[in-house]
């Protein structure tokens, strides 16, 4: 990791990616717009997470468990986001 302002930035960019495809699907699934609104909240509800979790790591003196701090913290942001991404592909998928 370079420096936390980029960390903050890859969350953003994420969330911007999962609002986008949500923002798409609601425009092709009108039907749907309460379950796909659903995932918009609990992207925000993590980038909210995620944000508080890097500028608080648990032991800020401490540089060996601050990289492992947020060497877990991107791994987390991958496996939600990519969580996130395929909640949203499920509604897609589902035929009504």
């Amino acid at each position: 990791m370079a420096n936390l302002r980029t960390l903050k930035k890859e969350i953003d960019y994420c969330l911007e990616e999962v609002v986008f495809d949500c923002d798409m699907a609601m425009c092709f699934q009108p039907s749907k717009e309460q379950e796909i609104f659903t995932v918009m909240q609990e992207a925000v509800a993590l980038r909210n997470t995620l944000f508080a979790k890097a500028m608080n790591p648990a032991e800020p003196h401490n540089k060996s468990l601050v990289r492992k701090h947020y060497a877990a913290l991107r791994a987390e942001m991958a496996a939600s986001f990519e969580e996130l991404f395929g909640k949203l592909s499920t509604i897609n998928g589902e035929k009504k």
